[in-house]
C-alpha cells in the first residue's frame, strides 16, 4: 500500500512538473508535449476498443489525424490565414472512410464511428489548446504566445480534483452520479468548486487579462465540464468492462485517464471566451 502511494506520488510530481515545465517552456516545448500526448492518447483508445473484437479501428491513421490535426491549429495560431494546412487531415479522414471499402471488415460501422471518435473525443480538444495559448495582437497583427490560459485549465482540473477530494472524504453523503461513478458526491463537487473560485481569484491578482468575475467563470466552466469530462470516460470504460484505460502512468493508469476532465473542458472553455470575446 505505502509502495503505491509512493510510486503515485512520485508518478504525479514528474508529470505535473512536465505539463507545467513545458507549458511556460514556450511554443516548442508546448507543441512537442501535445503532439505527443495526442498520439498516446489516440492510441491508447483505440488499444481498448479494438480489444473488444468488435472494432478493428485503425490506429495509424487515427493516431497520424490526431497529430496532425493538433500541428495544424498550432500553424493556424501562428498564421491564422493558412487554413490551406488542413488539407492533409481532410484527406486521412477521406481515407478513414474509404479504405473500409476494401477491408472486409466484419462491422465497418463501428470502425468509422470509433475512427472519428478518436478525432472528435480526444484530438480535437488537444489540438483547441493552440487556441486558449496564441491570441492575435490586434495593434501588431500578429500572434502571440500566451501559457497562462492553457495551464489554467490544468490548473482549475488539478484544484477541483483536490478539493473534491479532500471535501468528499470529510462530508460526501450525496452521492452524484451513482450509476457511473459511485465515489463521486454532490459535497465534492461543491467543494471542489469552492477551492476553483479560490484558484481564479488568484490567477486574477497575478494576470489581470482578464477580470475576477471573467476567471471566476473561466473556472467554473472547467469545474462543470471537467466533471462532466470525467464522468464520460468513466462511462465509456464502464461500457468497455474496463478499471484503468492504460498503465503508462504507474499508480495513475493511463492518458485518457489522466485527461479526461480535460477533453471536455477546453472546448468549453474556448466557448465561453469566445462568448465574452476574450480570443480571437
Amino acid at each position: 500500500m505505502k509502495s503505491n502511494l509512493l510510486t503515485r506520488a512520485i508518478t504525479g510530481i514528474i508529470f505535473v512538473a512536465v505539463l507545467v515545465g513545458c507549458i511556460l517552456g514556450g511554443p516548442i516545448p508546448f507543441t512537442i508535449l501535445f503532439a505527443l500526448i495526442s498520439a498516446l492518447s489516440v492510441n491508447e483508445f483505440g488499444t481498448i476498443v479494438n480489444r473488444t473484437g468488435e472494432v478493428q479501428m485503425n490506429k495509424r491513421i487515427c493516431i497520424l489525424a490526431g497529430i496532425f490535426l493538433f500541428l495544424c491549429f498550432g500553424y493556424v495560431g501562428l498564421a491564422p490565414a493558412m487554413t490551406s494546412i488542413f488539407i492533409p487531415y481532410l484527406f486521412l479522414i477521406i481515407y478513414l472512410l474509404i479504405s473500409e471499402l476494401y477491408k472486409k471488415q466484419k462491422n465497418p460501422i463501428h470502425n468509422w464511428a470509433y475512427g472519428m471518435m478518436s478525432q472528435i473525443y480526444i484530438a480535437l480538444p488537444f489540438a483547441l489548446l493552440n487556441v486558449l495559448a496564441y491570441h492575435t495582437n490586434e495593434t501588431q497583427s500578429v500572434s502571440e504566445y500566451n501559457a497562462i490560459l492553457p495551464l489554467s485549465i490544468f490548473i482549475f482540473n488539478w484544484v477541483n480534483d483536490t478539493g473534491a477530494y479532500c471535501t468528499g472524504m470529510l462530508f460526501g453523503k450525496h452521492r452524484l452520479f451513482e450509476r457511473i461513478s459511485p465515489k463521486k458526491s454532490w459535497e465534492g463537487s461543491i467543494g471542489g468548486a469552492v477551492f476553483s473560485i479560490i484558484a481564479a481569484i488568484v490567477l486574477a491578482h497575478f494576470f489581470d487579462f482578464m477580470t475576477i468575475g471573467k476567471w471566476i467563470g473561466l473556472g467554473l466552466t472547467v469545474v462543470v465540464f471537467g466533471t462532466w469530462g470525467d464522468l464520460t470516460e468513466s462511462l465509456l470504460k464502464r461500457t468497455l468492462g474496463i478499471k484503468d484505460s492504460g498503465n503508462i502512468l504507474p499508480g495513475h493508469g493511463g492518458m485518457l485517464d489522466r485527461f479526461d476532465s480535460t477533453l471536455l473542458a477546453v472546448p468549453a472553455a474556448v466557448v465561453y471566451l469566445y462568448i465574452f470575446d476574450l480570443i480571437a
